[in-house]
């Protein structure tokens, strides 16, 4: 290609934003020579690697966005010391058909069981197939809350919450909800029903819930939107921090 026009070329493809085809467009073109490759195969090849840059930045964004304490995906869970979960149903669950169909999800147990893993693991695997995920501890939720509540601006803040396709709220239960809080957390949890997807990670049973609210009759509300389309998973077992501490607490004696 002679350097008038590959310059152009080059130029066109920087207006265009095309950057990774900008990168690649000169060995390309060798290849394309060497292994003689039509034009079509050449333009594919040029396409697809602008296509898989684009959707990896994408999803790098998305997982910053998204607020995830720590990565974990769901196939680095181990659930051979976790038997009373069904791989199965973490499989399907796995598919996002619950995403499509505005269902949620609740991880019920004792903490270290693996609640916050599999609602993180699922969050990443909704944010590779094209979903805004977001992710917040409930207590740093109920204070946001209720701090644009005081600032009249609680309004704004839920648009913002219903926006994302997946919201996880982890650790709900370790602490308890004032009325302002019951109130903000249930507006939040009714302008999401039906509409979009919600996790839910708690280490307090449903009947427990009254407590969390300080208000049995708010807390039933809140779980009839919860559990009307949910599956609940109900988690019991060791914590995987004591098996990891025991573990090394072993390794230490017989090392003395």
């Amino acid at each position: 290609m002679p350097t008038l026009l590959l310059d152009l070329v080059h130029h066109h493809l920087t207006m265009l934003k095309l950057e990774t085809m900008d990168a690649i467009l000169e060995p390309t073109m060798e290849r394309a020579m060497a292994d003689h490759l039509s034009p079509l195969e050449t333009i594919g090849f040029l396409v697809e690697n602008e296509w898989k840059t684009r959707v990896s930045s994408t999803i790098s964004a998305r997982m910053k966005s998204a607020g995830f304490p720590v990565k974990k995906r769901v196939d680095e869970f181990d659930f051979q010391f976790q038997p009373t979960i069904d791989p199965t149903v973490i499989r399907d669950l796995m598919t996002l058909r619950f995403i499509q169909q505005s269902e949620n999800i609740v991880f019920l147990g004792p903490p270290g069981v693996g609640k916050t893993h599999l609602a993180i693991g699922l969050g990443i695997t909704a944010i590779e197939a094209g979903f805004q995920v977001m992710f917040i501890n409930a207590s740093v939720l109920i204070e946001r809350l209720k701090g644009a509540y005081r600032k009249d601006e609680l309004d704004r803040y839920l648009k913002k919450l219903v926006k994302p396709k997946l919201l996880i709220i982890d650790e709900i239960g370790y602490l308890p909800f004032d009325s302002a809080a019951a109130y903000c957390f249930f507006q939040l949890i009714s302008r999401r029903y039906e509409r979009v997807s919600t996790i839910f990670t708690s280490n307090k049973s449903f009947g427990e819930w009254g407590e969390i609210f300080q208000d049995q009759v708010i807390a039933a509300a809140i779980l009839d939107r919860i559990l009307h389309h949910c599956t609940t998973m109900n988690i019991r077992g060791e914590s995987y921090r004591m098996k990891d501490r025991l573990n090394h607490d072993t390794l230490s004696i017989q090392q003395t």
